[in-house]
C-alpha cells in the first residue's frame, strides 16, 4: 500500500548552501551596519544645514537619531534639512543608501524566510523524483574515499545521496555537494525515502560487518535489481553479505593482503593495482558493455584503444586468452585497461 507523502518524507534531503547561514546574516547585517554609519558621519559633517524645532542645536545624539528615522522613512520632522547644500545631499547620497538599506533588509528577509521555505520544497521534489541516483549508506573512512573517487570519474555530487546517523559523517558529506539523510539505513522507511528502488547503484560501508549485513538485507528487500556493493571486513562474513543479496563484496583486509604480497613478488606491483584501482592515476580499469562497432572482432581490438582482459558473457567470465574472447557478441560487458583523461593523447601502457 502506497504510504502518505507527509509519512513517505518525514526526514527529508538536503544539500548544502553555497554561504552558511550565520556568515549570510554576518554579511547583510555588516553591510546594512556600514551604510548606516556613513550617513551618520555625513549628516554630522553637514550637521549646520540640519535644524532642530525643539531646541534649535544639533548634537551627535540628534545627527543618529535623525539618520535612523530618514533611513527608514519614518520623518516625524522634528528635525530636517533647511540648507539646499544638505537638500541636495539627501536628495543624491542619502536616498540611494536608504534604498540600499532596505534592499538589504528586504533580501534578508527573502533569504532566511521565502528562500529557506523555497529550498526545503525543491528538495521535497527532487527527493520525490530521485532516480538513477547513487545512494551510499554509511560514510565513514571507506564511504568518503567512495564518493570521492566517484567525483573524480564525472558523478556530480547531486547524484549522491548518502544515507548516515551521525550528523558529522553527514556534514561532511555536505561539503563536497552531496544530498544527504539523517537515518537508520537498516529501516524500510529510510530507504524508500531516497526511492532507493530507483537507484543506479547502492554502495554500502556502515563500519560492523553486522550492521553492513542487516543494510543489504533491507537494500535488497526494496531494490530487488539494483546493483549493491558491500564492504565486510571478515572473511567468515563474504558469503553472508553475498547470501544477503550483495552483488559484490569488497574486503579490505584481503585487498591489502593481496597488495603486500604483490609488493613482495616486486617493487611495482602495488603501485600498479593501486594505479588501475583509482581514477587519479595513469590508466583503470573500465566495465562497459560492448559497443556496435567491435561486434564480431576479437578483445585485443576494442575500439576504445583499450586493453581488454575479460568478457562476461551469459554469467560466465571468459579471459582474454581464452577461445571465446576471438570474437565479441553482443550483450557482452568488457573489462579493459584504458587510459586517464591525462594519458589519452599517450599509448597504453601494459
Amino acid at each position: 500500500m502506497r504510504r502518505p507523502r507527509h509519512q513517505r518524507l518525514t526526514n527529508p534531503l538536503r544539500r548544502a548552501l553555497a554561504v552558511p547561514v550565520w556568515a549570510d546574516l554576518a554579511l547583510r547585517l555588516g553591510a546594512a551596519l556600514a551604510l548606516v554609519f556613513f550617513v551618520v558621519m555625513i549628516h554630522w559633517l553637514d550637521r549646520g544645514g540640519l535644524k532642530d524645532t525643539h531646541d534649535g542645536a544639533v548634537s551627535f545624539l540628534d545627527v543618529v537619531y535623525f539618520t535612523m528615522i530618514s533611513i527608514t522613512t519614518t520623518g516625524f520632522g522634528d528635525i530636517a534639512p533647511v540648507s539646499d547644500k544638505s537638500r541636495l545631499i539627501e536628495a543624491v547620497i542619502v536616498t540611494p543608501i536608504r534604498f540600499a538599506v532596505i534592499f538589504i533588509f528586504v533580501g534578508t528577509a527573502y533569504q532566511f524566510v521565502i528562500r529557506r521555505s523555497w529550498e526545503k520544497w525543491r528538495m521535497r521534489r527532487i527527493q520525490e523524483n530521485l532516480a538513477g541516483h547513487i545512494v551510499v549508506l554509511g560514510y565513514g573512512v571507506s564511504g568518503a574515499e567512495a564518493v570521492g573517487e566517484l567525483i573524480a570519474r564525472g558523478t556530480t555530487p547531486s547524484e549522491i545521496v548518502v544515507i548516515d546517523a551521525a550528523e558529522a559523517q553527514l556534514r561532511q558529506a555536505e561539503e563536497v555537494g552531496c544530498n544527504v539523510l539523517e537515518g537508520d539505513a537498516t529501516r524500510d522507511e529510510t530507504l524508500r525515502a531516497v526511492r532507493i528502488d530507483q537507484a543506479r547503484a547502492v554502495l554500502i560501508s556502515a563500519g560492523r560487518d553486522d550492521t553492513s549485513i542487516l543494510i543489504i538485507l533491507t537494500a535488497r528487500h526494496m531494490a530487488p535489481g539494483v546493483p549493491i556493493t558491500a564492504v565486510v571486513r571478515n572473511d567468515d562474513n563474504e558469503l553472508l553479505a553475498r547470501q544477503a543479496g550483495a552483488d559484490n563484496v569488497i574486503n579490505p583486509v584481503r585487498i591489502t593482503g593481496l597488495l603486500l604480497a604483490g609488493s613482495a613478488q616486486g617493487r611495482h606491483v602495488s603501485e600498479y593495482l593501486s594505479d588501475l584501482a583509482s581514477v587519479g592515476g595513469r590508466v583503470q580499469l573500465v566495465e562497459r558493455p560492448v559497443s556496435a562497432e567491435e561486434v564480431g572482432k576479437p578483445l585485443s581490438q576494442l575500439a576504445s584503444g583499450g586493453r581488454g582482459l575479460r568478457i562476461y558473457r551469459g554469467g560466465k567470465a571468459i579471459g582474454f586468452w581464452e577461445e571465446g574472447a576471438q570474437r565479441l557478441e553482443p550483450g557482452d560487458q568488457i573489462v579493459e585497461i584504458a587510459p586517464t583523461c591525462e594519458e589519452e593523447s599517450k599509448p597504453v601502457s601494459g
